[in-house]
């Protein structure tokens, strides 16, 4: 006699297959994902509503390194309309996303300046 697994089995082979996703975001903004393994550095974040646009300034560190963080967002990023505009610097509308990085031993600090674009 052969056994089958349930049913309900069969989608949560295909949920693991799928890739990480952020579940939070960057601090002082609610449509910037926070890749997984970084952790908001906190009072870290400053927020500003211009009428030219909003203003945040945000840092996160996690142990990981700059290719997997830029790698994460090269992925992410451009589904919820970034654009590319050079190296760690995207666009998307009037706003530019910049990231920056600061290694201490074996942990990645990763900041995250958001502003109108000029």
């Amino acid at each position: 006699m052969r056994v089958r697994p349930p049913l309900f089995v069969l989608p949560l082979f295909l949920l693991a297959a799928l890739p990480l996703r952020a579940e939070e975001f960057v601090a002082g903004t609610e449509d910037l994902p926070l890749m997984p393994g970084l952790k908001p550095v906190p009072n870290s974040d400053v927020v500003f509503d211009k009428p030219e646009g909003r203003i945040v300034e945000a840092r996160a560190e996690g142990a990981t390194t700059r290719a997997k963080v830029e790698a994460f967002y090269a992925a992410s990023l451009p589904p919820l309309g970034w654009k590319p505009a050079g190296r760690d610097v995207w666009q998307r509308d009037t706003e530019r996303l910049r990231l920056d990085f600061t290694v201490s031993g074996t942990r990645l600090a990763v900041g995250f300046s958001l502003s109108p674009k000029k």
